[in-house]
């Protein structure tokens, strides 16, 4: 009978093998890679990686079969090859167990980090991937990435090049799943400081077309953190998380969506996520938040997008923009419960939150919904509790109260003092209030320990786009 498993241990090793892979797995059984002490794997910058009898050497620890990193130890991966190899790669899947430290350092002229062909599970331990090539990947998968535990971190300053088999250009993504991202523990800081970079980047079209189908991507717990600095090259957006895909006929704004996919739903945990140049927040497909707290923030672009209907049902959430709106929907925008803050300061035509009133859609505003917004909202919207203005404290926190207690607070911007807010059984606000409970996305909405401050009155809203509720909407 064929053994169904093997072990490398590794403690205090350190090998380099100038021309190629430092260990390369070939045998096809589960493996099991068991760190202690401190090991350093490393090839050399004039690495060939030759084939022996058609064996393929894609990293510095290559294997054909199932890795399983296991252990308390440390191990550090140096890829300094001018061939394009990866640090650590598995033609099958990629699993962190138990507590080890992976380090990954992937050169200029190298490429992805850390790469499991069926799929990447990060249940313990600690990763660290770096990488500095084009194109590169941080954490790459031809199917799916599972966050479960652990605490990991990816950086990425590598640009865009044309990627001659895709016959694309193409940028440097953290975390690039073909399939879906999933994440329910543990921790997970990415920075891309390349152009055209992303942090997530999750759903492909070729992934959907082979397989008819594109699972829906989730965050039910965890601490994600996500920054991108980069600008657009080449029509290479840099962007903090996308998710799914999209064809259109057509260029530019109004070029017509032919057919997307790919859903995200973020029900629990910690979503932080800065892009200085692109989208903070991209789903081709439905966006839902069912609970959990998301912060976003964009200078450039929507903090928040989505192709299809963007729902908030419950959970945290703040988006800011100052160069387009702060939540956009290609579809409907139903905030139907939860606290969502939506500042937008570019101006008209941006406004706060959107929806695609052109194609028949519409922002509604549901029972239940607690809403903090300024920079208008889109013309026409539907509110089934009252909408009105109200003036507070810039840089300060503020609250919305309903006659016998504290709604919640939100803390304002350092520069606006005017708001469109409205929430159940709202009848006045209050500026100036003192804060002593937990503060939710990162120091933004408060629901305890809320007290003092001074009252203000509420006028109806009755605007459309623009701060001040002046005509306006979608571009």
């Amino acid at each position: 009978m064929r053994a169904k498993k093997q072990a490398i241990v590794l403690n205090g090793v350190s090998l380099t093998n100038p021309d190629g892979a430092a260990i390369n797995n070939q045998n096809k059984k589960r493996t099991f890679i068991a760190v202690y002490g401190n090991n350093t794997l490393s090839d050399g910058a004039s690495a060939a990686y030759t084939k022996e009898n058609d064996e393929d050497h894609k990293a510095v620890l290559f294997s054909e079969a199932q890795l399983i990193f296991s252990g308390s130890g440390m191990l550090t991966v140096n890829a300094l090859n001018t061939q394009g190899k990866a640090g650590i790669s598995s033609d099958d899947y990629i699993r962190l167990m138990q507590s080890p430290t992976i380090k990954v350092n992937a050169g200029s002229s190298a490429g992805n980090g850390l790469k499991g062909k069926d799929y990447v599970q990060l249940t313990n331990g600690s990763l660290m991937v770096s990488i500095a090539a084009a194109m590169a990947k941080g954490i790459s998968t031809d199917d799916y990435v599972l966050v479960e535990g652990g605490t990991h971190m990816v950086t990425s300053t590598g640009g865009v090049a044309y990627d001659d088999e895709d016959a694309e250009y193409t940028g440097t993504s953290c975390v690039k799943a073909d399939n879906y991202f999933a994440m329910t523990g543990g921790s997970l800081t990415l920075k891309n400081t390349g152009d055209g970079g992303k942090g997530i980047r999750a759903g492909s079209y070729d992934f959907d077309e082979t397989n008819h189908t594109l699972s829906d991507s989730y965050i039910t717990g965890g601490d994600l953190s996500v920054t991108v600095s980069g600008r657009e090259v080449n029509d290479v957006s840099a962007k903090g998380i996308k998710i799914g895909w999209v064809t259109k006929n057509g260029s530019g704004e109004w070029a017509k969506v032919t057919g997307y996919a790919g859903k995200l739903t973020i029900s629990g945990g910690t979503v932080t996520v800065n892009s200085t140049y692109g989208e903070g927040l991209e789903v081709k497909g439905d966006l839902t938040f069912d609970g959990g707290e998301t912060y976003v923030s964009s200078l450039s672009e929507d903090a928040i997008n989505s192709q299809g209907e963007l729902t908030v049902n419950n959970g945290f959430v703040y988006a800011f923009s100052s160069g387009n709106d702060a939540m956009d929907s290609n579809g409907n925008t139903k905030l139907n419960g939860g606290y969502v803050m939506a500042i937008c300061t570019k101006g008209t035509p941006e406004v706060a939150i959107d929806a695609n009133t052109e194609e028949g859609k519409k922002l509604y505003i549901n029972s239940g919904a607690t809403v903090v917004a300024y920079g208008g909202l889109e013309s026409g919207y539907s509110a089934s509790q009252s909408v009105y203005s109200m003036s507070g404290t810039a840089g300060a926190w503020n609250a919305l109260y309903n006659g016998k207690s504290f709604i919640a607070a939100f803390k304002a911007p350092s520069n606006i003092s005017t708001f469109i807010v409205t929430a159940p059984s709202l009848t006045s606000g209050y500026k100036g209030v003192s804060v002593s409970g937990d503060s939710k996305c990162g120091g933004i909405w408060a629901t305890t320990g809320i007290s003092g401050g001074s009252s203000v009155t509420l006028s109806n809203y009755t605007g459309g786009g623009g701060p001040g509720g002046g005509p306006g909407g979608r571009r």
